[in-house]
């Protein structure tokens, strides 16, 4: 095809030279043939260099491509928790500072309140969460394929009333609050009440968002309240409120907060699953020693003076987070007998603790 092109540019510089039979307009024409033969094959050679590089880059771009997207196809998994910024997540925060985990990528997604986290959690937004045990069941029963893997903490539920409270009885006709009427800080309210000689409806439960409790204690729209740390520490720092109780007075063992996961995501991503239970299970043993890198790695996610950090840490345990049947099926019998949970999923269904056999 090159000498195709040759030919003809030839013949048409021949059609347009105007012939003569002189020595001179034969020398004439031989000079300008030999000019435009030059500019040809200057342009040709341009035309050619131009097309090699054009290989050469789009070659380069194949190349390119493949490294892309064989580094997307070895891109490790993301697993979504949510959580809220409170004590009982701190194993969750400690996983994420220290993130020695290799086979896969944690984003810890932080909510406003459990129905936000429950609605996310439930529509498959996030893989897991380190939330009220008690939403979970209620999730579990509805249908939801949830598994409870692991305990968020141990203890850390205060009865925080405001300081001229003495009694359980002078809450009678009082304003109490509580985070959600499906938890076990409910329960505790409940069976507060009923140890002192009075029915739940002798004080008027109110549903709060545990970040404002403490306003809403210092400035007397509730008389008190029962929460997840660090929020009964805060009413108690500032002096605006005491402890009436601690959980373990009211029910030893009471099991509140847990690591919750999918279902789906722990049949899909089985080993990952192992592995961050493994290493959430290892971050709780860290918690436990409550020491100033504790606390510079909590504090990322909530913000709190390290004071009253230090004082909920002393109502807190993270030592052993397996979920113990026994405590289970009686915070299964309380939901019942309150009325909150017709038929809570058993402990077979509900409790997984397939994921952190070998980390125990």
């Amino acid at each position: 095809m090159l000498l195709d092109f040759f030919v003809n540019i030839n013949w048409c510089c021949h059609q347009n030279i105007n012939f003569k039979k002189s020595a001179n307009h034969q020398k004439l024409r031989l000079i300008e043939e030999e000019i435009i033969m030059k500019k040809i094959i200057k342009t040709v050679f341009l035309i050619l260099l131009v097309g090699v590089l054009f290989i050469s880059l789009a070659g380069c771009g194949a190349i390119g491509s493949e490294k892309s997207s064989g580094e997307t196809n070895k891109q490790k998994p993301t697993i979504k928790i949510g959580y809220l910024p409170i004590t009982h997540a701190v194993p969750l925060f400690i996983e994420k500072e220290q993130a020695k985990y290799k086979n896969f990528n944690l984003e810890l997604v932080k909510f406003g309140s459990w129905p936000e986290l429950v609605d996310a959690l439930n529509t498959g937004h996030i893989d897991g969460a380190s939330m009220l045990v008690t939403l979970a069941m209620k999730a579990k029963a509805q249908g939801i394929d949830l598994k409870a893997v692991a305990l968020g903490h141990k203890d850390g539920n205060v009865l925080i009333t405001a300081k001229d409270i003495n009694s359980v009885k002078e809450l009678k006709g009082k304003n109490f609050a509580i985070p959600h009427k499906f938890s076990t800080h409910n329960i505790l309210l409940y069976k507060m009440l009923k140890q002192n000689g009075l029915k739940y409806e002798d004080v008027h439960p109110i549903e709060l968002p545990p970040a404002e409790m403490p306003a809403a204690l210092s400035e007397g729209r509730i008389s008190g309240y029962v929460v997840a740390e660090p929020f009964g520490a805060v009413s108690v720092a500032i002096d605006k409120g005491k402890v009436l109780y601690q959980d373990n007075q009211i029910w030893d063992n009471s099991i509140d907060c847990t690591l919750v996961l999918r279902g789906e995501f722990i049949k899909k991503e089985n080993k990952i699953a192992k592995k961050f239970v493994g290493y959430y299970i290892k971050s709780g043993k860290i918690a436990e020693q409550k020491d100033k890198q504790t606390f510079e790695m909590s504090s990322k996610y909530m913000k709190v003076k390290e004071d009253v950090l230090d004082l909920s840490f002393k109502w807190i345990t993270y030592d052993n987070l397996a979920i113990n049947k026994e405590d289970y099926e009686e915070l299964a019998k309380n939901l019942i007998e309150m009325g909150l949970l017709e038929n809570p999923p058993s402990f077979a269904e509900f409790v997984d603790h397939s994921l952190i056999k070998k980390t125990k």
